[in-house]
């Protein structure tokens, strides 16, 4: 994996305050000291905190992004509720849509359709995040549960080149749980091939650490990493991805 460009991705899901942001000074000085590697960081915070990183990372290649957004494309009434066009404004540059987290909550393929085009039309770059529940991975549907969310996720969107997909089972997410190689091979190849624009980037989220990073790192196909818990700890995230190159 050394020859391409390697995202990752930080979600901090509900984690960080002011306080927290100090930590971050070893990442600022790891991403300019270490231009040998070639890969692009971009943290996506709680959204009280996107204006103070989008600060705080003004001198450096690290870039924002937001964890979600209300599908409204215009001000309304809705108390609450933050909107694309906003999280653009205070510095977001990306936005995590479709986390399984989300989806859990409630949000359908037609409503997280309808948000990553709102997110394009503001000017985000979008990471789509598709995966299978555990028993729809043993009942073997993978592969048409991540069909129907890119089609539907993706319907009338024919531009991709701002969006980026993140595949995360959701039995991974946040269990020490990973693919097996093998499996994880061919499902990135399936999702590869089930997108149109052959350009569009697709990661791997769910238990990403620096154990398991030593074999995720041998599958070429992989664009990059969402990673999780681990990102909240500076030193962590970067020897993930000083061990994803070395």
């Amino acid at each position: 994996m050394t020859n391409k460009y390697i995202y990752f991705i930080a979600n901090w899901k509900m984690f960080g305050g002011l306080k927290t942001l100090n930590s971050l000074n070893k990442v600022i000085s790891f991403s300019k000291n270490y231009g040998k590697y070639k890969f692009k960081i971009i943290y996506c915070p709680p959204t009280t905190l996107i204006h103070n990183l989008s600060q705080k990372f003004k001198q450096s290649s690290i870039e924002v992004g937001a964890q979600n957004c209300n599908e409204n494309l215009e001000y309304t009434s809705l108390t609450g509720q933050i909107n694309s066009k906003m999280l653009r404004d205070v510095g977001a540059k990306y936005i995590i849509l479709g986390h399984s987290e989300n989806r859990l909550n409630g949000e359908s393929n037609k409503l997280i359709n309808k948000k990553i085009k709102s997110s394009l039309k503001s000017g985000l770059r979008v990471i789509v995040c598709i995966g299978e529940t555990l028993s729809e991975k043993r009942k073997n549907k993978t592969k048409r549960v991540l069909s129907n969310q890119i089609k539907s996720c993706l319907k009338g969107i024919k531009n991709l080149s701002n969006i980026v997909i993140a595949y995360e089972p959701v039995w991974a997410i946040g269990t020490g749980l990973i693919p097996k190689m093998d499996n994880l091979t061919k499902n990135i190849f399936f999702i590869k091939n089930s997108i149109k624009n052959k350009s569009t980037k697709v990661l791997y989220g769910g238990s990403v650490n620096i154990k398991n990073i030593k074999d995720l790192k041998k599958i070429k196909i992989i664009d990059g990493f969402l990673i999780g818990g681990e990102s909240r700890n500076s030193k962590k995230f970067i020897d993930i991805i000083k061990k994803t190159f070395n």
